[in-house]
């Protein structure tokens, strides 16, 4: 195990590698977000004079403006926009630009977006909040839970930051404790039973939280979120209400790589970003709820909808807190928030079932190579059913951050995780060929 130690950040190393690139936007002139997506949908199948190559993945990596001469193996961290994106988002930003007030009033009604993330998703749109990314979400949910002193919330220990530091706040605010287990000791050995278990064994009576994540940027481990689901679910019958407990998830980096939707993890809220696995426009993202919990809630940011305001126009006081209430109100980067129905189009057109077995083939691929060389310790598990797209490795002899070096030295975009042990990392995506992670087994297999 590597103890993180303090590195350049990913800019700075690939600028000093002399890594260049700017995203060119292209014109459209679509008059809505839905239309935007259909547009936009249209012209990528029409190929826009030219002829898609043969292979079906490539033709979906040309949709893309990143640089030919990377190997591009960290897209989960912010994505590049496929074309229908790019264009939607072009699209809006001149409507904008062109009558800020008018465009403002045109889109104000936020149900295009939501029924485009809802269809995705498998939800009804007015589940749905929108935020700017899965940390507004996490934040937004875990502050207006109905907690209090005495209460407690569990966590696991394989929680990112923006989870802990979202539940610390809230537990300031209510009184309430929050308590860390760990699921595991070794992601390599993490199995669907340990951390279900794990999860059963933890619950007491104080327990009013369960805040998981489906996939830990950590070590790359899927944790079994629906077997979960049911151990809560078992927990809350007898009792009441205000003692049920709440099942939180943090979904990121399982959202644009399986072929689920809410009702197959069973979860009470799911917070997502939209600009990672999903290609969503960069600053946008969903808080998904089920719908008779969402009045149990107590929104931080006002919102700017019609409940609320209408409320506050009338000194009524504030009805229920619904999705919509619970959606950050003021200015947004609009013309991102607008185009997002287009990267759900776009995961639509190519096919949920689809996307999903290809990364997952493409991470079977580069584990299984990883595993065979004795210099490298594989973190992460080589079965799908506990693992999606994030690969985490150490090399011996090297720290986490000489690896990631070495690979962007030989054009492989490669991170390190972000935690107090942390690892090398690959993934694995829709912009990657097979070619592509041979290129990064070879590499790795001269570090020995």
């Amino acid at each position: 195990m590597t103890t993180r130690i303090p590195r350049r950040s990913l800019l700075e190393g690939l600028l000093a590698v002399g890594a260049v690139g700017c995203a060119t936007r292209e014109a459209a002139t679509p008059a809505t977000p839905a239309t935007a997506a259909t547009a936009a949908t249209a012209a990528t199948a029409a190929g826009k004079g030219s002829q898609p190559p043969a292979d079906e993945w490539q033709r979906i990596r040309g949709e893309f403006d990143l640089s030919p001469e990377w190997n591009h193996m960290s897209s989960f961290l912010l994505a590049s926009h496929p074309r229908p994106v790019r264009e939607a988002i072009e699209a809006m930003r001149r409507q904008l630009d062109q009558n800020p007030p008018l465009a403002l009033h045109t889109h104000e009604d936020p149900t295009p977006v939501r029924e485009a993330a809802a269809a995705y998703m498998g939800v009804k749109a007015e589940e749905i909040a929108l935020t700017d990314s899965t940390t507004m979400g996490l934040g937004t949910l875990y502050l207006g839970l109905p907690l209090k002193a005495g209460d407690e919330i569990l966590t696991t220990a394989h929680d990112h930051y923006a989870t802990h530091e979202s539940l610390r706040f809230a537990a300031e605010r209510s009184g309430a404790k929050v308590r860390k287990i760990a699921l595991y000791e070794r992601g390599s050995a993490a199995t669907a039973e340990g951390m279900t278990e794990a999860i059963a064994k933890a619950l007491t009576p104080a327990t009013r939280v369960v805040a998981v994540t489906w996939v830990h940027s950590s070590s790359g481990v899927k944790t079994p979120v629906r077997a979960m689901a049911e151990v809560v679910a078992r927990a809350n019958q007898g009792r009441a209400l205000q003692n049920r407990i709440f099942f939180c998830v943090d979904g990121v980096h399982g959202f644009g790589v399986e072929d689920v939707t809410m009702a197959d993890l069973g979860c009470d809220f799911f917070a997502a970003g939209c600009h990672k696995w999903i290609f969503g426009p960069r600053g946008t993202g969903v808080l998904w709820g089920k719908a008779e919990l969402w009045p149990m809630l107590r929104p931080t940011i006002p919102h700017f909808g019609q409940e609320g305001h209408k409320a506050w126009i009338q000194g009524q006081p504030a009805p229920p807190t619904t999705a919509s209430m619970m959606t950050p109100g003021g200015f947004h980067s609009f013309e991102h928030r607008w185009a997002l129905p287009a990267a759900f189009a776009f995961h639509k057109q190519i096919g949920k079932a689809k996307v999903a077995a290809r990364i997952h083939a493409l991470n079977r691929q580069c584990k299984e190579g990883l595993r065979a060389m004795k210099h490298v310790t594989l973190h992460t598990p080589l079965e799908d059913a506990i693992s999606a797209g994030i690969i985490c490795f150490e090399v011996a002899g090297m720290t986490p951050e000489a690896v990631m070096w070495k690979l962007i030295e030989r054009k492989i975009i490669a991170t390190t995780s972000p935690y107090a042990t942390s690892y090398a990392r690959v993934a694995p995506s829709l912009l990657n060929s097979e070619a592509d992670v041979e290129a990064v087994l070879r590499e790795v297999r001269a570090f020995a």
